[in-house]
């Protein structure tokens, strides 16, 4: 008996064995099961999802806990994506072994990382190892999941189902973004959002568990372009020589056009890299926003890129092309960008200009995602329907090596963020010392409100101290030593501060001459003149980078030109009729009707 024959004898027996271990179907499933599937394989992407961009929801707080460098961090990143890039081939090892138990078994164990050892990792390095774990097993996923959707969909709903699936990442993101909006405020600890997300995930897995199940390799490893090849796809299964199909699989894959068709991709996709890690702080460093309130304005871009993404989809299968999709969403993209790029040196920009903005930009960049993954799946097929997940690993592994690629370069175009982000505490100091300062004590006779209220007036320390001195001095305000100096520390503060803001530099006697009476001030000094430099160079750098992104639009536009597949509704319409009429001229010859 062959290995295929006894693969389906397998399925049809079942037992504890197939239900917790091999996890196959004894045949393709109906149209109810099928559906149920790719739900329970898309909810699990997005689970997956959530998991694994929680830290760039938080990072604004994430960094200064673990008095981690913006470069560091972004180093951490490299590392966990070069890791992914190649455990992106162990996915493609279910061609052979299966796809369900990576994906149960990997839920349970990101899970176990999540919600336990983060919340937990009091030092950077265990914190370290935690993300980079969650990074090996996610680069697995990232190519088990879509084989799975791409097992149950055929190619005429392919950019539906892979619509779906994509809105792992998107609703994942979505997620990140409003779990941190409406409990940062009120949980306070940014470990509250790894247990959330890690508690969701092992209940995930659970689910998962029960109710997740795949295709026999016999019957997988078929092409199937509509519903109606369902006959003739387990009419060959009972007589497939799955070994031979499964022979020299990279090499079977490694093809100049897939890898063209996953560098276009990828590049294309740098903005969105940005805005799952990043872009958190470029609303709180460059336009002053809260880490909630930049969470809300990055919701805009995940909700209509989740509608863009099942929407185009469905639209592409309906007119059955992918190019003309991936050429307009791409062109769209590209001017959502530009005006993007245009606000960086507008800071008066208003919350909903910029939910506006993102919306659109989710919208265009779906239009043209869906789309294309539906046609990279048909482009592996194409070659090797056997080696689907060998294909998509392909493309996981060029994904992983550009974005690590692009993380490695950001901190260097985007100097300016470190030493902001390090220095968060030093921006608010002179407030905080106000509040703390005699003359603003509830409980003492307070100088005139007008006086307070100028002093806490934002801008380059415009507060009338001398006013402030002359009237403590008139009044006879009881104060201590200590007040008299501090007092006189803010009078020798003033006139630095607003020499730092005007560019100068201080030396060592200027600055000593704020620590005689107030060490808090000419600490503060000190962090100024880092922190005056980098607010200015701030929008101009993360400028350059937004530039960069575009730049890859552009490459993706331009590479559309080069890949397979009609232009044309006429063209594809006539294609999907002559498959057809070789589906029933199949089946008749082997007495299907």
């Amino acid at each position: 008996m062959s290995e295929s024959n006894v693969n389906v004898a397998t399925n049809k027996s079942g037992g504890f064995s197939n239900a917790l271990l091999l996890r196959q179907l004894p045949g393709y499933p109906n149209t109810s099961k099928r559906i149920s599937l790719l739900a329970l394989v898309t909810i699990t992407t997005i689970v997956l999802y959530f998991i694994y961009f929680v830290p760039g929801g938080v990072l604004p707080l994430l960094l200064p806990y673990y008095h981690m460098s913006f470069l560091y961090f972004m180093s951490l990143v490299v590392i966990s994506n070069a890791v992914g890039a190649f455990t992106a081939f162990i996915g493609g090892l279910s061609d052979r072994f299966g796809r369900a138990n990576l994906t149960v078994y990997g839920l349970a164990l990101v899970g176990i990382f999540q919600a336990f050892v983060i919340p937990n990792a009091h030092s950077r390095a265990s914190f370290d190892a935690a993300y980079i774990a969650i990074g090996f097993i996610e680069g697995i996923i990232l190519v088990v999941t879509p084989a799975l959707i791409r097992d149950f969909s055929p190619q005429m709903g392919r950019a539906t189902a892979m619509g779906f699936w994509t809105l792992g990442p998107v609703l994942g993101s979505l997620t990140v973004s409003q779990v941190a909006t409406h409990t940062l405020p009120h949980l306070k600890p940014w470990q509250d959002q790894f247990m959330i997300s890690g508690f969701t995930c092992l209940a995930m897995f659970i689910i998962s568990f029960i109710a997740l199940r795949e295709l026999s390799p016999s019957l997988r490893d078929q092409l199937m372009v509509s519903s109606n090849d369902r006959a003739l796809i387990e009419a060959k299964a009972k007589g497939i020589d799955v070994e031979a199909a499964l022979a020299h699989p990279i090499k079977s894959m490694l093809k100049i056009d897939l890898l063209a068709s996953s560098f276009a991709v990828s590049v294309f996709l740098l903005l969105y890299y940005a805005v799952v890690t990043i872009i958190t702080l470029f609303w709180v460093i460059v336009f002053s926003k809260t880490t909630a309130d930049a969470n809300g304005i990055n919701t805009w871009y995940f909700i209509f890129d989740a509608i863009g993404l099942v929407s185009m989809g469905f639209l592409s299968d309906r007119i059955r092309v992918r190019k003309p999709f991936m050429v307009a969403g791409a062109f769209g993209y590209l001017v959502m960008t530009v005006i993007f790029i245009s606000t960086v040196h507008h800071p008066h920009t208003s919350y909903y200009e910029f939910a506006l903005i993102m919306a659109l930009l989710g919208f265009t960049s779906a239009t043209a995602y869906s789309p294309w993954m539906a046609h990279y799946t048909e482009a592996v097929e194409a070659k090797n329907p056997a080696l689907s997940a060998t294909g998509l690993a392909i493309w996981g592994w060029v994904l992983r090596v550009i974005v690590a690629i692009s993380f490695l370069i950001i901190p260097q175009m985007i100097s300016s963020t470190s030493p902001l982000v390090n220095n968060q505490q030093a921006e608010t100091a002179l407030e905080a010392l106000q509040a703390a300062s005699p003359y603003a004590n509830p409980g003492s006779p307070n100088p005139p409100k007008s006086i307070v209220s100028e002093l806490n007036t934002p801008g380059p320390y415009s507060a009338p101290l001398s006013t402030l001195a002359d009237y403590l001095q008139t009044k006879k305000f009881p104060t201590t030593a200590s007040q008299l100096a501090q007092l006189k520390g803010l009078l020798a503060f003033k006139p630095l501060a607003s020499d730092i803001q005007s560019g100068k530099s201080l030396t060592k006697t200027q600055i000593q001459s704020v620590q005689v009476n107030s060490p808090q001030l000419a600490n503060l000094l000190t962090k100024e003149e880092l922190i005056v430099p980098a607010q200015k160079s701030a929008p101009g750098q993360w400028e350059r980078w937004w530039w960069v992104c575009l730049g890859g639009q552009v490459v993706f536009l331009l590479l559309v030109f080069t890949m397979s597949g009609p232009w044309s509704p006429a063209q594809a319409k006539k294609k999907h009729e002559e498959h057809e009429r070789q589906v029933q001229r199949e089946l008749a010859k082997l007495g299907i009707s």
